[in-house]
């Protein structure tokens, strides 16, 4: 297909907005119509292949480490890439979204690496989607300080002091109704992916590093192996070296923590690890088997990292990743900063508790969520690694995991209690209502919360009403009391939206697997006005 075809067929169907043409160039539009054409029919399959492993799973059939990769598991002479430049010391990693103010203060904050969020912690408004795209290019051209309107300067430190830049895209699931390609929306993922990489591949190159990218939802090995596949291609279109990019996988659904193996030797050319989150990887577990009393969750609150089956989880990706000569870094600290200094002290106590557990178990790194955690994070692995950029050497031969470890979750089952119900309730809301006004990253009773709270809290209620250990009596009254408690605290607040969206969500017989496309479809798309 011709450049000027593919231009033609990649529509831009939002206005135009401030900057947006330094971004949606007709030769960004054209890469992205190649990653489109190339890939945008086998991505249908293997979401098509998502849908029949869901049935396979709740029907019965037993979820196994696949006998026909034995091979590669047991192959010891693979390794992944050796650690790229700017991503061999990842001790702290600090997340959020591509905000100006956040991209300054994260990149400053004594992190190695800035996980830059265009995913869970983004509302994909068209808005956010390309001015995020343009913080990332602005901060590769340094021309992103600015003065906030009450008078505080954001200037950005020296380079050789910046943390390091990867970009998460979003998932395979979702689409980006805003732009057309042969008739239909254009994978969200290949969206962002692809934008960043046209823009700031070469300039990442120059500056010394790369394009670095975190991976999310991945379910299995051909998901892996689709992104190795366009990192291949779009490395090809640029005059790119292959084995340039290099990303991070989130093992973050139970069907991926039964493949790392596999995931990585995918990407073992563009691999620079694995990463354990925690709210999805639960999130999974209740989608794919919360049909079964055994997997019946207790108040996400007491579903720790030491419960066993998490335990099994963490170690079996520290094991398999230093088998193979990769990073693993640690889950999430969304803790956030206080005005009452005996709450922060608490706070604190527990991020250090929760790194110290991380680091002691032989993870390379850990995520943290605000600047003021970076420090704490930092001297818990400074005094396990000390000079060393990381702990591979520590390959945990000891760590022996089987699939019945995986999914112990009786081991910590129970009954959820009114506190649980209303917190899922009021955290869903809230989050909610900041999502459909833009803002993916949510301060929530003292945690910084994104997409991946508001999936664990939503689908704990339905859980719980489907094995009616909550009636849902109980469940609608709470949920009128935290609809009329929004609107007192936010009186702009879209109240009925938000409710119809939860109950959707949340109350249908049939669970659906993510909030976030029926609330794109139905509200962000139509507010931003995507349309011919």
């Amino acid at each position: 297909m011709s450049t000027s075809a593919l231009t033609r067929q990649v529509r831009v169907l939002a206005a135009p907005g401030h900057r947006h043409d330094e971004i949606l160039t007709p030769a960004a539009l054209d890469f992205i119509g190649r990653l489109a054409d190339a890939f945008g029919e086998r991505r249908q399959e293997l979401l098509k292949e998502r849908r029949r492993q869901a049935i396979r799973l709740s029907s019965g059939s037993p979820l196994e480490f696949p006998l026909v990769t034995s091979a590669v598991r047991a192959d010891p002479s693979w390794r992944v890439a050796p650690p790229a430049p700017g991503l061999t010391d990842r001790r702290v990693e600090i997340t959020g979204p591509p905000d100006r103010r956040m991209a300054v203060n994260a990149l400053n904050s004594g992190a190695r690496v800035w996980m830059a969020d265009l995913e869970d912690a983004t509302s994909p408004t068209w808005e956010n989607v390309i001015g995020g795209q343009l913080t990332l290019l602005d901060v590769i051209e340094r021309r992103i300080d600015f003065t906030a309107e009450g008078g505080r300067e954001y200037r950005l430190k020296d380079r050789d002091e910046l943390a390091t830049l990867v970009v998460r895209p979003r998932g395979w699931h979702l689409d980006e109704e805003h732009l057309e390609f042969g008739g239909g929306p254009v994978p969200a993922s290949l969206v962002d992916f692809g934008l960043y990489f046209f823009h700031c591949a070469q300039r990442q190159i120059d500056a010394g590093h790369g394009p670095y990218f975190y991976l999310p939802k991945l379910e299995n090995r051909y998901e892996a192996r689709l992104w190795n596949d366009v990192f291949v291609l779009a490395q090809d279109l640029l005059g790119i070296p292959r084995g340039t990019v290099r990303a991070t996988v989130l093992i973050e659904t139970i069907t991926a923590a039964v493949e790392m193996e596999e995931i990585l030797y995918e990407l073992r050319e563009h691999s620079s690890g694995l990463n354990a989150g925690r709210w999805d990887y639960l999130f999974s577990l209740i989608k794919t088997f919360g049909h079964r009393t055994d997997f019946l969750l207790p108040d996400r609150a007491k579903v720790t990292m030491t419960a066993p089956f998490m335990r099994a989880y963490t170690e079996l990706l520290v094991r398999t990743c230093h088998k193979r000569g990769a990073h693993a870094i640690g889950g999430m600290a969304a803790q956030v900063p206080s005005k009452d200094p005996d709450a922060n002290e608490a706070a604190l106590a527990k991020v250090r508790l929760d790194k110290e557990r991380e680091a002691e178990d032989g993870f390379d790194g850990s995520w943290v969520a605000h600047p003021a955690l970076v420090p704490v994070c930092r001297e818990v692995f400074d005094g396990v690694l000390g000079d060393r950029p990381h702990q591979m050497d520590r390959t945990r031969d000891d760590v022996e995991v089987t699939v019945a470890d995986l999914l112990s979750v009786r081991r910590v089952g129970g009954p959820p209690t009114a506190e649980g119900v209303r917190s899922n309730i009021a955290i869903a809301l809230r989050y909610y209502d900041a999502w459909l006004r833009g803002q993916g990253a949510v301060a929530l009773y003292g945690l910084m919360e994104d997409a991946a709270t508001a999936e664990i809290a939503r689908v704990q209620i339905w859980q719980w009403l489907r094995h009616r250990v909550v009636d849902r009596e109980t469940v609608l009254s709470v949920l009128d009391d935290e609809a009329v408690a929004l609107g007192a605290e936010f009186p702009w607040a879209a109240v009925d939206e938000v409710r119809e969206l939860f109950e959707r969500t949340a109350l249908a017989p049939e669970l659906p697997l993510f909030f976030t496309p029926d609330a794109y479809a139905r509200h962000l798309v139509r507010r931003t006005g995507a349309g011919s």
